[in-house]
């Protein structure tokens, strides 16, 4: 290959738009094989890779190549046959570049499903032709509804194993549908597959004649995927400040960070939270070099014309749009820790680049997951649970509502006695109605806020 061909590669790659996407499904759903298929249909894999592969599945006395294997890397996930960790994946077709999180389907490793589709505009929900919508079916659901993915992709997966029946699949599609729904999910998209036989992932089936849809890869290519980043909240978190004070740059003073949400313009004014003092962008850096403009999700060093006192964990927001500070947050959680989340529980919560103390003040609500009802005051969430919480932080925090910015309106809570992810919370109104917040009793012990 010489350079200018490669160059041109390149430019026409950076020029087609990326999706991120994430596989969610039970254990023995088929994510893993399903990933493997479409990375090795679409011409994904390299031949070292592809050989690999082949020799391990002779190893095990498989015919052909276990195909699973692509993305089971770790080796106790290969021992077990089960994914356990989040294994991300790029790959690219003339059409589209794409990031997938192949994400655990065993309940327990439901923070991983999580985590890889906190930051996925698709999310593959996969369904075992044989079993139909299970409960876990219904939780990575509303995992994929309360993260305000997009667009979910219903996978009817061992459609081979149905003799492709059309009335099976589309009772599953109608059940899944329906559900995902009420949730609040905006698209559904059913697409009977084979991810073992190649059905309807890569390549048409000619097993199924009665489905018209688009396949799997054909439709992660043609969704839409929005990145107007003028309709986002302009967010910038500060992780450091830079003040290198040599003598080629003795007076510079910069914010650094990643640019959460929106654009920022030299000139702009802008208000520093939590101190509330403004100021104007005076100069932005981006890869050490001066622009006009900068937007989510580059990495910057802004500076001011002033010289305010500005640290970690402070935000840079236009002072013509900026978030309600508050300590009382009322979220929904998706609680994943081993332990239970409890009434009166010192937390500490992490927002952005900012972490605070906290007090969990009430749990006035758990998700039902089988008819979506909310049990009341439930007292405690256990691992794996969905609910609502409402929060009381030591100081006031600038959250936007989740639906409003997935970025600036997440937030983690964690244990401060070892560090422990307890919860990942969405601020504000999530799929669950909201309940009104009851007064709450003083805390003892200095941790009332």
């Amino acid at each position: 290959m010489t350079s200018t061909t490669a160059a041109a590669q390149l430019a026409g790659l950076s020029a087609t738009t990326l999706l991120r996407f994430a596989t969610a499904g039970s254990v023995d759903d088929g994510k893993s094989t399903l990933v493997g298929r479409l990375l090795h249909d679409s011409k994904s894999v390299l031949t070292d890779q592809l050989e690999a592969v082949e020799h391990a599945s002779r190893a095990r006395g498989a015919e052909g190549p276990d195909l699973a294997l692509l993305t089971d890397g770790l080796r106790a996930e290969r021992e077990q046959g089960i994914t356990i960790d989040v294994a991300y994946r790029y790959f690219a077709t003339p059409r589209r570049r794409f990031i997938l999180a192949d994400t655990p389907g065993h309940v327990q490793y439901t923070r991983n499903m999580v985590t890889g589709a906190s930051t996925a505009d698709l999310a593959v929900v996969l369904v075992d032709a044989r079993n139909g919508v299970i409960e876990q079916t219904r939780r990575h659901a509303a995992v994929a509804a309360l993260l305000r993915v997009p667009h979910v992709v219903l996978a009817v997966n061992k459609m081979d194993l149905v003799a492709y029946a059309e009335p099976v699949f589309a009772k599953i599609a109608e059940e899944f549908t329906a559900y995902a729904t009420e949730l609040g999910v905006p698209e559904v998209t059913a697409i009977p597959i084979s991810a073992l036989a190649g059905d309807n992932v890569v390549e048409p089936s000619s097993n199924m004649d009665w489905y018209g849809g688009p396949t799997v890869l054909e439709h992660l290519e043609t969704v839409p995927v929005s990145h107007d980043l003028t309709s986002c909240h302009a967010r910038l978190p500060v992780q450091y400040v830079i003040r290198p004070q040599t003598p080629e740059h003795p007076d510079y003073r910069g914010y650094a960070g990643q640019i959460a949400a929106g654009t920022f313009r030299v000139g702009d004014e802008v208000t520093v939270l939590p101190s509330g003092r403004t100021t104007k962008v005076a100069g932005i850096d981006l890869l050490g070099r001066p622009v006009d403009v900068a937007w989510t999700p580059q990495s910057v060093t802004v500076l001011l014309e002033d010289d305010l006192d500005i640290s970690r964990g402070d935000m840079l927001v236009p002072s013509s749009d900026t978030p309600t500070s508050t300590q009382d947050i009322a979220a929904t959680v998706c609680h994943v820790a081993d332990t239970p989340l409890r009434v009166g529980q010192r937390v500490l919560l992490k927002h952005t680049t900012r972490t605070v103390k906290a007090i969990v003040k009430q749990i006035p609500s758990r998700l039902t997951l089988d008819d979506l009802s909310q049990h009341p005051n439930p007292g405690i969430l256990a691992a794996n649970d969905i609910g609502r919480v409402l929060v009381r932080t030591a100081e006031p925090l600038a959250l936007d509502a989740y639906a409003d910015s997935r970025r600036t309106g997440s937030f983690l809570l964690i244990d401060p006695a070892d560090g422990t992810t307890l919860a990942a919370g969405m601020a504000g109104e999530a799929f669950a109605r909201a309940e009104a917040p009851a007064s709450a009793a003083d805390d003892e012990d200095g941790w009332d806020f």
